[in-house]
């Protein structure tokens, strides 16, 4: 079995010349601040985007692939609901095939309290005019060459759909370049600048740029980066194994899952596998300083988290990695280029019988690779996307918790929106950095 990766081993596509200034650095090449910086080269803004690895090195291109408006929070919900509108044309914006197409979500409900569940969620998709509905089995049935039996309903949306994500993200990347951005990987930026509060320029490791803006695009290294300026964002990681099978029959040509695992079909025939009741942390500093906010995640899953002693080493985490370094030191981001964590081996097992128990059609079909990335996670699983009043000119636009990639391009829209100062087209209240700090009650977003 293939462990499919990208690694600070695979061939660097951007490195663009280090300007002196810009309007904007982004910092981060995940389809956030990809398309963060696409959006703000259409405006006619001067962009320098920095990774310090490689593009979509890291979640990016180890998710899913699943882009999904059901299920969401419903403040987060509109913002979906534009990006699926923008994944309709990135084919023609970026010339590029990044495998969209619109084959449905199904959530699958073995017991009366998931249907319930489900159920709940379908005022929310009529709040939205969302063609999201509930299945019968004898639908589901009829849908999917699936074993009988299995499932009581499900929540179905036919508007969904799905990508590639190693595919999509650097082809986005492509079509910002073109527009003017420059992109540069293996560049990691140390630190920000400040002249009375307000952001003047960042220090990378090629050197300083002068910049009146920054954007945090950095996964599950923005808390990391954020305590080095003294500022405190509560954010875990956990690791997530993900699957790919060979060509295989096609059961479903669109993204399902039930209480244990989740499936897309993917353009090359085959499938991707996740486990929907597994998914493991490493124990480090950050456990222990974040572990109050995090306390009504952990109560409403807990059984779905194992526990690990401790992180490897230069993990954002690990307990040996520095939390504080001045502009002219090496840092952690240099440590790690990419963040590159070894597959379970035991989920992968779990996924080939569990797969074959629903859709006997696919018992045995080959795993012909796996993978894993680390998400980063905020204490209501809901991002943080704001501009900061100090220092003026940080923008922040991370803490996706696992569901980025989906809403990724119209996450972008809005951050070049608030980078530039124009008027928001969504209410952004909910997904404040404030919220860990002005005492407001952790609203969880729905578990779904």
């Amino acid at each position: 079995m293939k462990i499919h990766t990208l690694s600070e081993e695979s061939p660097s596509r951007f490195h663009d010349e280090l300007p002196e200034s810009v309007e904007t650095v982004v910092i981060g090449a995940g389809i956030v601040g990809v398309s963060t910086a696409w959006h703000l080269a259409q405006k006619g803004r001067s962009v320098l985007l920095c990774e310090k690895g490689r593009v979509a090195g890291e979640q990016s291109s180890r998710n899913w692939g699943w882009i999904r408006q059901q299920g969401r929070d419903p403040d987060e919900l509109p913002i979906m609901m534009e990006a699926s509108r923008l994944w309709g044309s990135m084919d023609r914006e970026t010339g590029e095939d990044c495998g969209f197409q619109r084959e449905g979500v199904i959530y699958l409900a073995s017991d009366e309290k998931k249907l319930a569940q489900l159920e709940a969620w379908l005022e929310v998709a009529r709040q939205h005019q969302l063609d999201t509905r509930m299945l019968t089995a004898t639908e589901i049935e009829s849908m999917m060459d699936c074993r009988p039996g299995q499932w009581l309903g499900g929540l179905y949306t036919a508007s969904d759909g799905r990508a590639e994500p190693w595919k999509a993200v650097p082809a986005m990347a492509v079509a910002a370049q073109r527009a003017g951005v420059k992109i540069r990987e293996n560049c990691a930026v140390r630190t920000i600048e400040q002249t009375a509060g307000v952001v003047s320029a960042v220090v990378t490791e090629s050197g300083p740029v002068r910049c009146e803006r920054v954007v945090l695009a950095a996964g599950a290294w923005s808390s990391l980066f954020l305590g080095n300026l003294d500022l405190e964002l509560p954010q875990l990681a956990v690791r997530s194994t993900v699957a790919a099978t060979g060509p295989a029959p096609d059961v479903f040509n669109g993204n399902a899952a039930d209480e244990k695992i989740a499936f897309r079909r993917r353009q090359d025939g085959g499938y991707s596998l996740a486990l929907c009741d597994f998914r493991e942390h490493y124990i480090g500093k950050s456990s222990f300083r974040y572990f109050k906010p995090f306390i009504p995640a952990i109560a409403d899953d807990w059984r779905s988290t194992r526990l690990r002693p401790s992180a490897p080493a230069n993990y954002p985490d690990a307990w040996g990695t520095a939390r504080r370094w001045r502009a002219d030191q090496v840092t952690p981001f240099e440590q790690t280029r990419v963040l590159n964590p070894m597959a379970n081996r035991g989920c992968v097992e779990r996924m080939k019988s569990r797969i074959a128990e629903r859709f006997p059609a696919l018992a045995g079909v080959e795993i012909k690779e796996a993978w894993a990335g680390m998400i980063e996670t905020t204490p209501d699983i809901v991002p943080v996307i704001d501009a900061l009043d100090s220092p003026r000119g940080l923008v922040l636009a991370t803490g996706f918790s696992g569901h980025g990639f989906g809403i990724g391009p119209a996450a972008g829209k809005l951050v070049a929106e608030l980078v530039c100062g124009q008027a928001v087209a969504h209410d952004l209240h909910r997904f404040r950095f404030s919220r860990f700090s002005d005492g407001s009650k952790m609203n969880l977003g729905p578990a779904l």
